[in-house]
């Protein structure tokens, strides 16, 4: 029996995977593998099955990337997202790490992600990385100086100083109103 693979758009966490497995299952699905980005049923699917698969993958807030650049730009995503959340160390800088990683020039992957995602991989990284402080001081389990270094920053000033340029606040004045100041992955 041949399997079929697809590539999956706006899946940020385990969660997601774990949702998606469930929702493709009740509309009988049968899924082999899925992981953040890719899902691979058991056997190919004609035309119908295949609408009905779209369907359902849009209903849940993800969709179909059915081009090279796409799929590129999702897994320079997916491991920027990873090293964030601590699942991958990031040893050396982020363009050689990317670079590693996905088998390209990283002058070619800034080129691509810039002219799809319309910021550069830079700015989306940094951006990443204050969503994530964010959750880490709503979850008030470490201190500034804590969460600067678990992110990678040098110093809790350098930390500061970008996570006010960013949100408008200190991270300490944003630690005393702890409101709901976090933006959903996928809208990055």
């Amino acid at each position: 029996m041949d399997q079929q693979h697809f590539h999956i758009k706006n899946m940020v966490c385990s969660h997601c995977a774990e949702v998606l497995e469930e929702k493709l299952r009740e509309a009988n699905f049968e899924v082999q593998h899925i992981e953040l980005g890719e899902l691979t049923l058991s056997h190919p699917l004609d035309t119908e099955e295949y609408e009905r698969l779209l369907n359902v993958i849009r209903s849940n807030g993800f969709d179909l990337i059915n081009d090279q650049g796409g799929r590129i730009v999702e897994q320079i995503k997916q491991l920027i997202i990873r090293q964030v959340r601590g699942d991958k160390d990031l040893e050396g800088n982020l363009s050689d790490y990317l670079s590693e990683h996905v088998h390209k020039d990283y002058q070619q992957l800034s080129r691509l992600f810039s002219s799809v995602e319309g910021k550069s991989i830079e700015r989306y990284y940094i951006l990443q990385k204050i969503e994530r402080a964010k959750e880490l001081i709503v979850y008030g389990e470490q201190n500034l100086t804590e969460i600067a270094y678990l992110l990678g920053y040098s110093s809790q000033q350098h930390f500061s100083r970008q996570f006010k340029k960013e949100t408008g606040l200190a991270p300490s004045h944003f630690k005393e109103i702890k409101e709901n100041k976090r933006i959903s992955i996928d809208q990055l």
